[in-house]
């Protein structure tokens, strides 16, 4: 770890999230059906951990959070940042260009001669995303300036290792406050340049059902208004399916509070990651099936060990109408059970349980683990 005095070292808050949803399509598969797996021996519906990481990522501009940026057109973003600093826009253009070569390879475009137009080109680049804050990027743009805008002034090397060694002293060790909060929090992986990599703080697994699920398929038309003819102008089918879902995310506090560089905004980072966990749903589909349902029922430790999460190997059965009841009965069970085995690698420090007491609110619930956390 770096300098600071890392007191929550091995650390982490661990959410173990029941949340069950009627008809919905939440994560599509590349035919357009709901995501499955196969666990236990049966189907059960899956939504993706990049699919509900991105929701909770967007959720927290809810609470405060001024997100980073992720994305191929680096050229663009640090040109608009030059310009912001005076840059003509040839001169943005051109550091932007410099700073984008570096960092995003290109792919067939530059072998395959029937690729003619701009746009087909850019879409020929390879899929690499760089995940930069606002502050990283004005850095750039400032340190453009300081050269007035020349690039070949500010980046020096012809080699691409030693251009992005240049990049990596412009912008020094990644250190975020909430400007860029999403990076320390799901972290980054920059290849010509491993001293910008950042270790993801959260860890979330594939959510799946707890039960076995058959997708199935809904047959729909839609009527023409203007026509006189009788019958559907267009028809159409879309897959679907309904479950409880057992969803498992791991905030590493120490992680976090080494990205973070310490104290000052660790309680406030914790506080919108929780709240942004909460209301965050997967969008597909969400104007034609609405999926909009809360957490059932939650189990959150804070603990000082390893991860633990349960994998609902065993498929539960319905009982009293449903698939919640007994999940929860397995959850309680199963996190008791694990404890115990666990013994003293369990290092629990504190334990709470939400949607059970209607007047114990996630306001209260986000109180209670932030004051755990900081003592």
């Amino acid at each position: 770890m770096n300098s600071i005095a890392n007191k929550y070292s091995n650390v982490r808050v661990e959410f173990h999230i029941l949340q069950s949803f009627p008809v919905t399509c939440l994560n599509r598969d590349d035919v357009g059906a709901p995501k499955t797996a196969v666990v236990g021996g049966v189907t059960r519906a899956r939504v993706s951990s990049q699919c509900w990481k991105r929701q909770v990522r967007l959720a927290m501009r809810d609470f405060g959070v001024e997100l980073g940026i992720r994305t191929k057109l680096i050229s663009k973003l640090v040109k608009e940042a030059c310009i912001k600093e005076g840059a003509t826009d040839k001169q943005a253009s051109d550091c932007g260009e410099k700073i984008e070569q570096i960092f995003i390879k290109k792919g067939n475009s530059e072998k395959n001669a029937e690729v003619s137009s701009a746009e087909e080109q850019s879409n020929e680049k390879t899929d690499t995303l760089l995940f930069l804050s606002r502050a990283e990027t004005e850095k750039l743009a400032k340190a453009f300036k300081e050269k007035n805008f020349n690039p070949d002034e500010v980046i020096k090397q012809k080699d691409a290792k030693k251009q992005a060694k240049e990049i990596e002293t412009i912008l020094g060790k990644p250190n975020y406050s909430l400007d860029g909060l999403d990076i320390a929090l799901f972290g980054r992986m920059v290849a010509q340049a491993a001293n910008l990599d950042v270790e993801a703080a959260a860890s979330f697994s594939h959510a799946i059902s707890t039960h076995k699920v058959t997708n199935e398929v809904e047959f729909f038309t839609a009527l023409d208004d203007f026509s006189d003819e009788q019958g559907s102008a267009h028809m159409g089918s879309l897959e679907f399916n309904s479950a409880t879902y057992y969803r498992y995310i791991d905030l590493d506090l120490g992680q976090l509070y080494e990205n973070l560089a310490g104290d000052e905004l660790f309680p406030k980072a914790i506080e919108a990651f929780i709240k942004a966990l909460y209301i965050a749903v997967p969008d597909a589909r969400q104007k034609t099936q609405s999926g909009a349902s809360p957490w059932d029922f939650a189990i959150i430790h804070v603990r000082k060990g390893q991860r633990l999460q349960l994998s609902f190997e065993a498929p539960v059965k319905s009982h009293d109408g449903g698939f919640l009841k007994p999940s929860i009965e397995y959850m309680k069970n199963e996190l008791a059970r694990k404890e115990k085995l666990s013994g003293s690698l369990f290092g629990k420090i504190a334990e709470f349980t939400f949607g059970e007491d209607e007047n114990f609110s996630i306001d209260m619930l986000t109180d209670s683990i932030v004051s755990s956390v900081m003592g």
